[in-house]
């Protein structure tokens, strides 16, 4: 086997693994209606008082907060937009953007170590967040809908 076929066959496994995690975050907010309906806001109210980055704290109180059903819905659309993409190798490029987006969002949101804290601890605070934001760096600059896909299964 080459090693261009091995990245290619690396790069399908990420895009699917991604894509089954993403499946699975979906399936839970979109089967019930905890997430929409009261829990977005309960995690927005918890990143404005202990984890949030200073400079997203209005946007969170003034814009997110107020209409958490609305961007709770968003959440969970996305997530099932992301997780159908990179299942079916469609539009992987986009869903990477979109995915990379949500990810810094959400470490801006919720994974701030504090004024004081060493530099280290800021990427430590954020493994939750940044390593999903590196693959899916990974996926918006590679060929990753080159392999085990529905549209070359189709072909």
């Amino acid at each position: 086997m080459s090693a261009e076929d091995q990245q290619s066959r690396a790069l399908a496994f990420l895009r699917l693994s991604i894509g089954l995690l993403f499946f699975i975050f979906a399936e839970y907010k979109l089967t019930s209606t905890r997430f929409i309906w009261g829990g977005m806001a309960q995690y927005i109210r918890q990143f404005i008082d202990q984890g949030s980055y200073p400079f997203l704290r209005p946007f969170l109180k003034e814009i997110i907060l107020p209409h958490a059903v609305f961007f709770g819905a968003i959440v969970s659309v996305s997530e099932c937009l992301i997780a159908v993409s990179f299942l079916s190798g469609a539009l992987v490029r986009w869903a990477s953007a979109g995915g990379l987006t949500m990810m810094l969002l959400f470490l801006f949101s919720s994974n701030y170590p504090g004024p004081h804290a060493p530099l280290w601890e800021f990427f430590g605070a954020s493994l939750d967040h940044s390593v999903l934001a590196l693959c899916f760096i990974t996926l918006l600059l590679s060929p990753s809908n080159q392999r085990w896909t529905l549209l070359r299964l189709r072909k």
